[in-house]
């Protein structure tokens, strides 16, 4: 794993067996979520998925960590966010993206399934909203300007088509005092010159006292204090090599 800065991410998970299966059970629970969207099974087969369902849930039934505890997987020093939305390995929802950096300009490849459809065929506008505000907050923050989505724009130029190979872009375009304005688009992988979507958003890092009021209770799974900000809340970015 590496980081947003483009620096190895040499530290393994406090607990590698668990990140490992973490890992797995995401991975499980997308291939369910995409054939729970394109199944052609009968209402009994279906039901009899709900039973297995049910019952795995119960497998992790017990304590959980309160929202303002990071998961023990995460590590902030490190930029690793597990669960993660968009790019989060261990998170059945994300896809994940998985980011590249290459002289401060952020890129990333994935094929999206049926979970993500709008239209027929096509990634729903909202999602491409999701993808983009992490691929240009991902952008900020390797570029040391890790800040809150203040405003975020998109034009759609075209639909964008599920089961191809995505490309997603973000490069920084202006900074000036905590705010800087990012840019990216998403394209098809074999013509990522011809975007079908443009975004554009401002990033707002806040004054010290916004921050405290924000994230003075988080921390990370040993009690220590953990506020996000430039040297920690950023996912894993892979370097170019």
């Amino acid at each position: 794993m590496t980081t947003t800065d483009g620096s190895p991410d040499t530290a393994a998970p406090a607990d590698g067996e668990l990140m490992t299966a973490s890992v797995e059970l995401a991975a499980a629970l997308r291939a369910l979520i995409e054939l729970s969207a394109t199944t052609t099974a009968d209402a009994a087969a279906v039901r009899a998925a709900t039973d297995l369902v049910r019952a795995a849930t119960g497998e992790l039934e017990g304590p959980r960590r309160p929202l303002s505890q990071l998961p023990r997987l995460d590590d902030p020093a490190a930029r690793r966010r597990t669960f993660n939305p968009v790019s989060g390995v261990a998170n059945g929802i994300a896809p994940p993206l998985r980011f590249r950096v290459t002289d401060g300009v952020v890129t990333a490849e994935a094929t999206l399934g049926a979970a993500y459809e709008g239209p027929p065929t096509f990634l729903h506008g909202g999602m491409s909203a999701l993808f983009m505000d992490q691929v240009l907050g991902d952008t900020a923050a390797v570029n040391g300007l890790w800040g809150m989505t203040a405003h975020l724009e998109l034009d759609y130029r075209g639909p964008v088509p599920l089961g191809r190979p995505l490309a997603f872009r973000g490069w920084v375009e202006e900074t000036s005092g905590r705010k800087s304005v990012i840019a990216g688009t998403i394209a098809l992988a074999d013509a990522p010159d011809q975007p079908l979507v443009e975004a554009r958003g401002i990033f707002v890092m806040p004054r010290p006292e916004k921050l405290a009021s924000y994230f003075g209770s988080v921390t990370d799974a040993s009690g220590t204090h953990r506020p996000p900000g430039n040297a920690g809340d950023a996912t894993a970015v892979e370097p170019q090599r």
